[in-house]
């Protein structure tokens, strides 16, 4: 595959704060994950790309020509913003046939792009309400179809399943897929590993601005298996739940939560740890009330490859 998205040596800063450092990255067509935690620098990075900021240092390129300040280059990107920024009081027709129109499109064509779009995202019937109005999920789905509208071959989505019910975000999640199945080229962005998973197998894992590591998910999934897990049992007795793992060759530490009812776990091996889980609390007759992974996150993935 030829390269689309290209870094070369790539730096930006906000007056002391670094924001990206020294990224060089080359992306090629397909679907292609950026995770890292908030303020690892995904946003800076994708403005880099739409040409929405100027670099402090490096290059970055689209099909081989340079992005600032070249305006032709924009026809063909499309972009999603974390953030949401509307015009509150305008409907969604508004809003996109609005956005159309600096494309230069005749007014016959900006209407049948919008009507499109709004189809894909499955808010036509919505199309005439107040964005005002528009739920979390029916935002996300606004953003997406100003990012199609006007047809690019390149898309950009920064955290674009944030805030969406699971409901919505399989939609979503369907629409990135059938983009990239019409041979274009998508730069994803979130901080959940699964949501992710579900969209590509090719990873970018940034933190503070620079990359730790890209590769596929197995690759991550080995990173992630390596970094002992947290897990937390809320139980009826949490201590003779401890005496059953006591010389359990999976675990390598346990603590009781402040609570005085929580056992909590580290282990490498969490799928051992959950396969004698069951039988463990069974044959003790134990009543478990939750159990929780609370650093089986990207988070934690990072904290764990920068303290290596």
């Amino acid at each position: 595959m030829s390269v689309v998205i290209a870094a070369a040596n790539l730096s930006k800063w906000y007056g002391n704060v670094l924001g990206l450092n020294d990224v060089t990255l080359e992306l090629e067509e397909g679907i292609t994950g950026l995770l890292g935690p908030n303020g690892a620098g995904k946003s800076t990075f994708m403005k880099l790309i739409t040409g929405q900021m100027k670099p402090a240092i490096g290059t970055v390129t689209v099909r081989g020509r340079r992005v600032w300040n070249n305006p032709e280059i924009f026809q063909g990107l499309g972009f999603c913003p974390e953030h949401d920024v509307f015009y509150e009081d305008v409907t969604g027709w508004e809003f996109l046939t609005g956005l159309l129109r600096f494309y230069g499109y005749a007014k016959s064509e900006i209407a049948e792009r919008a009507a499109r779009a709004l189809a894909v995202v499955d808010l036509t019937e919505d199309k005439d309400r107040l964005i005002r109005g528009y739920s979390r999920g029916m935002r996300q789905r606004i953003k997406f179809a100003q990012a199609i509208a006007h047809d690019p071959d390149i898309l950009i989505l920064d955290e674009p399943l944030s805030g969406l019910d699971p409901l919505g975000k399989r939609k979503l999640i369907r629409l990135i897929k059938e983009f990239k199945n019409q041979g274009r080229t998508v730069l994803v962005s979130s901080h959940v590993l699964p949501e992710i998973e579900a969209l590509t197998t090719r990873i970018v894992l940034i933190h503070q601005g620079k990359i730790l590591a890209q590769g596929d998910i197995p690759f991550i999934r080995e990173l992630i298996e390596a970094h002992p897990h947290q897990i937390s049992v809320r139980s009826s007795d949490p201590r003779a739940l401890a005496a059953r793992f006591v010389g359990d060759r999976s675990i390598q530490k346990m603590t009781f939560g402040p609570d005085g009812q929580t056992l909590v776990v580290e282990t490498h091996k969490r799928d051992e740890f959950f396969g004698r889980l069951t039988g463990v609390v069974l044959e003790a007759g134990l009543e478990v009330e939750e159990i929780s992974s609370p650093d089986d996150n990207l988070q934690s993935v990072f904290e764990y490859l920068v303290g290596k």
